[in-house]
């Protein structure tokens, strides 16, 4: 019994510590303003990806000046815009384009 209180003990000040530090991180270098100087907004229409030579993304989006786009998204499901014109804030994910294919984004909201 002593040795769980002692390792529940343990883990619940490292835990705490990890937060403050988090925390202080943040302070330091604010993520969201980060996120802001990298974000950009597209309007076209979002399609189903399909198979595809590159083979990374979910959905594609063209935009009115036919670019071409691989989109995946964490925060959207972009299954419900297929076939709508939209206006997209996404984030372009480095280390891509591959295989000559398009350039890949990050979709963070749809408009």
């Amino acid at each position: 019994m002593k040795l769980a209180l002692i390792i529940f003990t343990g883990v619940t000040l490292l835990l705490s510590l990890q937060t403050c530090n988090n925390s202080q991180a943040q302070q330091d270098h604010p993520a969201s303003a980060e996120a802001n100087e990298k974000t950009i907004e597209l309007a076209g229409n979002i399609r189903e990806q399909g198979i595809t030579s590159y083979q990374y993304g979910t959905h594609t989006i063209t935009t009115s000046d036919d670019k071409f786009y691989a989109l995946k998204s964490d925060a959207v499901d972009l299954d419900n815009y297929v076939e709508e014109k939209v206006t997209l804030v996404a984030q372009k994910i480095e280390g891509y384009p591959l295989s000559g294919g398009p350039d890949y984004l990050l979709v963070l909201e749809v408009k």
